[in-house]
């Protein structure tokens, strides 16, 4: 991929060593490294290190935003997009769910964190398009690989740290030492107080939280119908209404109200009033059908299950879920436990099997699970929706975890259509 740019010496810049030419600059980074001679061979204009593109792409005004956590991350990002639109303000955001600018889908979904370049580019794109923020979901991977070299951010925030991605990090120790390595800056962070694997540099730290004291506490709050709660920031005092559920997305207001409040200066009572404005993310905990109750969200860490079922466990829960393939494997036992605790019945299906063996990763779901009596396994992942569905009685609800809004389903080497709140739709009009 190359990217034109205008009043520069040379005339594009790539991180791709075969499409260089005497017009083309070579941006080098940490990934493409292993590359430089084959880019010399192709005799580029000159060769670009990555903490040279800021200056290169124009793009020292603009705020960026850097949001990391094994959980919270999207919605997290999307609140802070969503607050800083209403309180008048451009801004564009990348992550898991594509990228946006302005209240605009400008390219739909790709990795938590793209290419080094990728990402460059998206911000010279806000930048041209008159942005004052730029927010980005910033993944362990990204953060491993320095895919997010040179690139100065405004506020780091920090959501949470649990298991996750083990496949690629090999144990829990070097996940965490990844997640916290985002924070050993001078630079400004905010800091959930209540997660205790969190290890920053102090300076120029704030901090969020529920349970301990923070420079962002919340001193009081109900769940009931949504969140409501009164925010502290020292002497400032704001009242925060959410129609969002769930004790995990209290975690998430707070956060973004923070982060917006840091880096606008705007009153908090004034940030808080545009909290009730986001409706949350398509996916994440999102209510498929009110009568019979019919929720579908992305968690697919036994933390992220817990969250979210821990959310509801004044109801009767039926969860359907999975674990992908070719993932962290020590998890699914847990995601098992987990369910099989808070669930009056579980149904056990496919994710994203991709190469594995679906019934193979169904039985290490099991394995977390001592009593299969209230177990139903079909790896069908419709079936067993389906079934959920139909053994629904008054007063249950039908959580489906693990893919949220995502619409597709891998197998093997196939991407196939699957939308599981489409299919909730469907299934539910047959049976009307």
């Amino acid at each position: 991929m190359k990217i034109e740019l205008p009043d520069q010496k040379f005339r594009y810049v790539t991180e791709n060593s075969k499409e260089c030419d005497h017009e083309t600059a070579f941006v080098l980074t940490a990934q493409n490294a292993k590359y430089l001679d084959d880019a010399k061979a192709h005799h580029p204009h000159s060769i670009v290190k990555a903490e040279m593109l800021t200056s290169v792409f124009g793009l020292e005004q603009i705020k960026i935003i850097g949001i990391t956590g094994t959980n919270g991350k999207t919605s997290t990002a999307s609140a802070i997009y969503s607050m800083l639109l209403d309180l008048g303000y451009k801004a564009a955001m990348q992550g898991t769910r594509g990228f946006f600018m302005n209240d605009e889908v400008i390219e739909g979904k790709t990795l938590t964190t793209p290419s080094v370049l990728n990402t460059y580019r998206h911000i010279y794109q806000a930048v041209a398009s008159g942005c004052d923020y730029f927010i980005m979901e910033v993944s362990s991977h990204a953060i491993a690989q320095k895919r997010i070299e040179g690139i100065s951010f405004a506020l780091k925030v920090l959501t949470n740290i649990t298991q996750d991605h083990l496949d690629y990090h090999k144990d829990l120790e070097s996940y965490i030492a990844v997640k916290n390595s985002f924070f050993q800056d001078e630079g400004l962070k905010l800091i959930n107080k209540d997660e205790p694997k969190a290890a920053f540099n102090i300076n120029n730290t704030y901090t969020y939280g529920i349970e301990n004291p923070a420079s962002y506490k919340i001193m009081a709050y109900t769940l009931n119908n949504g969140i409501s709660a009164i925010l502290q920031h020292f002497n400032e005092v704001g009242p925060v209404h959410s129609p969002l559920y769930g004790f995990f997305n209290l975690y998430n207001i707070v956060a973004a109200v923070g982060a917006v409040h840091l880096l606008s200066k705007r009153p908090l009572e004034e940030v808080c009033e545009v909290v009730e404005n986001f409706a949350g993310v398509s996916g994440r905990m999102e209510v498929v059908s009110k009568e019979p109750p019919v929720l579908v969200d992305f968690a697919h860490t036994p933390d992220g299950m817990q969250q979210v079922l821990n959310s509801l466990k004044e109801k009767d829960l039926l969860v359907v879920f999975g674990a992908g393939g070719d993932r962290d494997r020590s998890k699914r036992p847990l995601m098992g436990r987990i369910a099989a605790t808070l669930a009056k019945r579980v149904y056990i299906t496919s994710d994203n099997p991709r190469t594995e063996d679906p019934d193979s990763i169904v039985a290490e779901i099991l394995q977390g699970i001592d009593d299969h009596s209230s177990v139903y396994v079909d790896v069908n992942r419709r079936a067993a929706i389906a079934k959920a569905l139909e053994e629904q009685r008054e007063g249950e609800v039908v959580v489906i975890l693990g893919k949220g809004d995502e619409t597709y389903q891998i197998i093997y080497d196939q991407k196939l259509p699957f939308d599981d709140r489409e299919v909730v739709r469907e299934l539910m009009n047959i049976r009307r």
